[in-house]
Order: C-alpha cells, then sequence, then structure tokens
C-alpha cells in the first residue's frame, strides 16, 4: 500500500502542474483529505520541497536516465521529481520505502509500462546520492558561466532571476538570497492585541500546546517553535502571518478614528492589523476583487471580532467606488511575489522576467486610482511582495512624476515608522531582505498628499 502522504502528494503537485488550482488551495485541500496530521506534515514537506528543489531535482533525473525529460511522460516525471527529493532530501525517510512506493505510484497513475524504467531510475539516483553531477560551486565568483550554473541547477533558481541578482547584488549575496529560499520558513503568527498582549496571547496559545516566541521585529509576531496553530479553534486570537507582511502596516501609520481603504485587503493580515492599532475605532472599507477571496476575507473579518470594518467588492478595472476620501488609503498592489519564494516556491518555475513590466504597468495604474481617494494631507501607502525595481521604487517614482500633488515620506522621520530601524533604506522606504533580516522580501513607500 501506497503511504497516503505520498498519494496526496502526487495529486496536489499533478494539480499545480495542470493549472487546476494555486499553491495554497491545493495545500488547504491536501491537508483535508488527510486524518493523521503526520500525514499531513509529510506530505506538506513533498509538496513544498518538491517544488522548492524542482530544477536541481530534474537535472539529477534527466543524468540517471540518460534521456530528455521531455520524453518522460508527465505524471511519471512527477512521481520520480517527488521521491528523488525524499530520497536527497528527506534523511527521516528510508530510501528503499521511498522508492517502492514511488514506482507504486507510477502504476497508480496508470503507467504500468513506465513502472521498470522508474525502478532503474530511482535505484541509480540511490546509488550515487553522495556524488551527484550538480554543479559545483565556482572558484572564481566572476565567472558568470559557472556561477550560474550553480546557483541555477545546484540551487534550484532560474536563470534569468538569478542571471538579475548576479548583476545587482553580486555573487555572495545572490548565493545568499537562494540558499535562503531553499530554507523551510517558520509559521509566523500576528497576536490580535485587541484580544491582549502579545505575552498575554502567547501563554494562552502555549495552554493549547502551541509554543512561540517574540518575533524579531513585528510588534505583535510570534513564531511558533511547537505545535499545530491549525488545530486551534477560529476564535481570531491569532492569525498566520508573514513577519514581513505584519511591518507594511507601520507604514501606514493608522491612529484611532482615521477612516482607511484597504484596496487589496484579503486575506485580511493587514486590515486585521490595522484595525488593531486603531482599538476597533473609525472605519476601515476592506475591499477586493473575486467572491472568493472576499468570502476569506468576510471570515478572517469575523473571526476577529472586529466592528469597525466595512467589506466592499471593487471592480477590476472600473475606480474606487467611493466618493468621501480617506485619511490612509493602503495599495498592497498584486505583483510577481519573488519576494516570498521561500514560503511560495512554485512562483519560481510560473514567472517571467517579462511579466515584471506588465504588472509595473498593473500596479502603477492602480496606484493612481487609489490617488484619487487620498484627502489632502492624507496618506497613500505602496506596498508589494516583490524584490524587483520594476514593480516597486520604478512604480513610485513615475507616480510622482505623474501626480504631483504627493510627495515621498520619508519613514526614518515618521514617528510612527522609526521602529523599524535597519528595515528601512535610503529613501525611507521599508524594504525587507533574506539578509540580514531573515524576512521575506516586502517593500513599502509611504506618500503624502499635499495639495
Amino acid at each position: 500500500m501506497i503511504a497516503p502522504a505520498r498519494t496526496a502528494a502526487f495529486h496536489a503537485l499533478r494539480s499545480l502542474d495542470a493549472g487546476r488550482q494555486d499553491l495554497p488551495t491545493v495545500l488547504v485541500e491536501t491537508r483535508s483529505r488527510l486524518h493523521d496530521e503526520r500525514d499531513r506534515a509529510l506530505a506538506h514537506d513533498i509538496v513544498l520541497g518538491t517544488l522548492r528543489w524542482r530544477r536541481m531535482l530534474r537535472h539529477v533525473i534527466g543524468a540517471a536516465a540518460s534521456r530528455d525529460l521531455t520524453r518522460i511522460e508527465p505524471d511519471v516525471l512527477t512521481v520520480l521529481d517527488l521521491t528523488v527529493y525524499q530520497i536527497l532530501r528527506l534523511e527521516r525517510v528510508p530510501a528503499a520505502a521511498a522508492v517502492k512506493d514511488g514506482v507504486d505510484l507510477v502504476r497508480h497513475a496508470r503507467k504500468s509500462g513506465a513502472a521498470g524504467f522508474a525502478n532503474a531510475v530511482l535505484r541509480a539516483i540511490v546509488r550515487t546520492r553522495h556524488r551527484l553531477p550538480l554543479p559545483p560551486r565556482p572558484v572564481d565568483p566572476v565567472d558568470e558561466p559557472a556561477a550560474l550554473a550553480y546557483l541555477g541547477i545546484t540551487c534550484s533558481h532560474p536563470d534569468w532571476l538569478v542571471r538579475r541578482w548576479l548583476s545587482r547584488l553580486g555573487f555572495d549575496d545572490t548565493e545568499r538570497w537562494v540558499r535562503f529560499n531553499n530554507q523551510t520558513p517558520p509559521v509566523t503568527l500576528r497576536a490580535n492585541l485587541l484580544k491582549g498582549t502579545r505575552d498575554a496571547i502567547a501563554q494562552r496559545l502555549a495552554q493549547d500546546g502551541i509554543e512561540t516566541t517574540p518575533a524579531r521585529f513585528a510588534p505583535a509576531g510570534l513564531a511558533v517553535s511547537r505545535g499545530n496553530p491549525w488545530r486551534r479553534p477560529a476564535d481570531g486570537l491569532a492569525m498566520v502571518q508573514d513577519e514581513a507582511s505584519q511591518l507594511v502596516v507601520t507604514a501606514v501609520g493608522v491612529v484611532r478614528g482615521d477612516r482607511v481603504l484597504d484596496l487589496c485587503a484579503s486575506p485580511g493580515g493587514k486590515t486585521l492589523a490595522m484595525a488593531a492599532d486603531m482599538a476597533d475605532t473609525g472605519l476601515i472599507a476592506s475591499c477586493d476583487v473575486r467572491p472568493p477571496r472576499l468570502a476569506l476575507l468576510a471570515d478572517a473579518v469575523r473571526e476577529s471580532g472586529v466592528t469597525a470594518v466595512r467589506i466592499v467588492r471593487v471592480s477590476e478595472r472600473g475606480d474606487p467606488p467611493f466618493r468621501d476620501l480617506f485619511d490612509r488609503v493602503l495599495v498592497d498592489a498584486p505583483c510577481s511575489g519573488l519576494g516570498t519564494l521561500r514560503r511560495d516556491p512554485d512562483v519560481k518555475w510560473t514567472r517571467v522576467e517579462e511579466d515584471l513590466r506588465r504588472l509595473s504597468d498593473v500596479q502603477g495604474a492602480l496606484l493612481s486610482k487609489a490617488a484619487a481617494v487620498v484627502r489632502p494631507g492624507g496618506r497613500l501607502v505602496y506596498a508589494t511582495c516583490s524584490t524587483e525595481p520594476e514593480e516597486n521604487e520604478q512604480v513610485v517614482e513615475r507616480f510622482l512624476v505623474a501626480q504631483p500633488a504627493f510627495e515621498p515620506i520619508d519613514l526614518r522621520r515618521d514617528l510612527a515608522a522609526r521602529s523599524l530601524g535597519e528595515l528601512l533604506d535610503e529613501r525611507g522606504c521599508l524594504r525587507t531582505r533574506p539578509w540580514p533580516h531573515a524576512l521575506e522580501g516586502f517593500y513599502a513607500a509611504a506618500l503624502r498628499r499635499v495639495a
């Protein structure tokens, strides 16, 4: 019998490769199909790890198979991917068990004719796993072809992205970055400060077997060191939210009684953080486009107990449907997601460089629409989870040229945001980095309407 976690991981990866579902949906459905918590953890690890290391895995598979990967049926290749990941990266998984289940999975996928081929490839990799045919770390980091091969193949990143980072950052920082992206990220929670202090909430979580430590930067952040927060009741005490994402709200700088617009709000983490900072006073218009995203947002708001939030569906192409002006407007723009590759490894293989210019145009148009509902003296904050200039400072620079009524705010001189300290760049924008912050790559620029 095939281990349930491996079967679930196979179907999850096949669904992703076919484009039927996105990664968050696949992971939720995979968990729902497995009843044993150990199976859930293993399936989760196999799916994310296989995506994280896919290019390296396929290089090894191609060498062992002695054939072009395009000649291997997609389902068979998916089985080889997830099995080789277990052989090479999961020390707790016996190689023999992984191979046996891998061959059985090929039959499960109704590819029995390829079972012998899969068995031969997997056994060959088991025999050679301590001397894999991977490009070594270059002796001379200036040797670009060698650096590209090592960082791209051995460290499993697309060439186009590695090439960009090498030209902008150099070899050492690019290597730090790709290694960071290949780590398993911690689970981070944002404590709902409307329900108590961070320490008090940490104590209540500990009573449910969820042990945490304070996050390094986020004032409401808790890093989970033990336990499963998804098994707790949905009581709004704490919400899973990346630490860097939590920091964006500091740039918005809300105060009690503010009228706030969160234009791209789902799943709701930033909306709820602002509501807590405002002590659930004032008004937050929390918006999104698609009904499923709005449903997710509504669930989060209901569980939190917040009353100051109003959920609004907005048009993807039209102007914001508001007559009144807002004190603060947050545009957490749709972006490439290249700052969150550690958490969303599928993005490495679904994005292409041409996406950056297309997304930049969309982001600029969205920022311009948002500007129309900022009151004089109010603040407009533009944020992404991207690390690329086309989506960040270049969008803001173009906006400021086209919108003379706005000026940049140097957050290093902003009383509320000065706590961000080393996370603020030379322009006074929030910019988190894998090094030295050990955070996903987020960006936020604050702008003031002066006329």
